[in-house]
């Protein structure tokens, strides 16, 4: 049974709580996806635009 003094290991935090533990890295994926998504958008807006006619 584990005293709850006892200081915790690095290596006993499961991987996926230190992910959740970095903030900056959710903002940078966070503005990373927004980057993407809304371009790729953009791309795909222009692609399908109608070609204009010349008068």
């Amino acid at each position: 049974m584990s005293d709850s003094n006892t200081p915790v290991k690095d290596s006993d935090i499961p991987a996926i709580q230190k992910l959740f533990d970095r903030p900056y890295f959710w903002l940078a994926a966070g503005f990373v996806t927004m980057l993407v998504f809304y371009t790729l958008w953009g791309i795909w807006e222009i692609v399908m635009m109608p070609q204009g006619t010349l008068p």
